[in-house]
């Protein structure tokens, strides 16, 4: 029996880039944000009028996905067969090389990525480009309520929320219309937006959805 090709995930130069990133991710501080107190950290993640100022604070820190939930966007994309996936908050990139990587080995598409910091969106560019996955990745730059309303997929089969939590809804929203019937919504740190949690999960709102691992929220878009 020949051998399966070696999934794109698992293999140079995705896989020791992804190793280096989660180190770098790692040892990353930002002294605007380590010297703030609980309770403030907590007001600024979770409020809407304050989320452009803190993610300001948190632009050399790189708040990534788990390697758990990157695991789990490469399966879900593909066991999915997915094509078109947005993402909101690129950050430097290291979700978007995990979805890049399905839809390699998916035979191609599309990942439309957002993120406002524009020294994040200069490396995200540089570590697609060195995974050899910048053919499949269209970063935007700015804020995700405006690049996020024009130009989208007539369908979207995935979509990613790792930006900033208040605007949970609001993104939601804009990519509703779009959202083929099972397609799947991983909601990073979804606890710090409560109005989005009390949307996908209303008996009547057109979504199944459950939390995972702890941090996470997947939900289903119903028919």
């Amino acid at each position: 029996m020949t051998p399966d090709k070696a999934l794109t995930l698992m293999s140079a130069p995705v896989a020791p880039l992804l190793d280096r990133l989660f180190a770098e991710a790692d040892a990353a501080t930002s002294p605007a944000i380590s010297g703030l107190t609980p309770e403030e950290l907590q007001r600024l993640v979770s409020s809407r009028a304050d989320y452009v100022n803190f993610y300001g604070l948190a632009k050399d820190l790189w708040l990534p996905v788990s390697r758990e939930t990157g695991t789990l966007l490469y399966m879900l994309a593909r066991a999915m067969k997915a094509q078109n996936i947005v993402e909101f908050g690129t950050s430097f990139g290291i979700s978007t090389l995990h979805l890049a990587a399905a839809l390699r080995d998916n035979g191609g598409g599309k990942v439309i990525t957002t993120e406002f910091e524009t020294s994040k969106i200069v490396r995200a560019r540089q570590h697609v480009e060195e995974a050899g996955l910048a053919d499949l990745v269209e970063i935007r730059e700015g804020d995700a309520l405006s690049t996020l309303t024009t130009n989208l997929p007539e369908t979207i089969d995935l979509v990613l929320l790792d930006g900033a939590k208040p605007l949970y809804p609001d993104i939601l929203a804009l990519l509703e219309s779009r959202l083929r019937p099972g397609a799947m919504i991983i909601a990073d740190n979804a606890d710090y937006s409560p109005d989005y949690l009390a949307q996908v999960r209303a008996p009547a709102g057109g979504y199944l959805s459950l939390p995972f691992a702890g941090d996470v929220e997947l939900s289903m878009k119903l028919g």
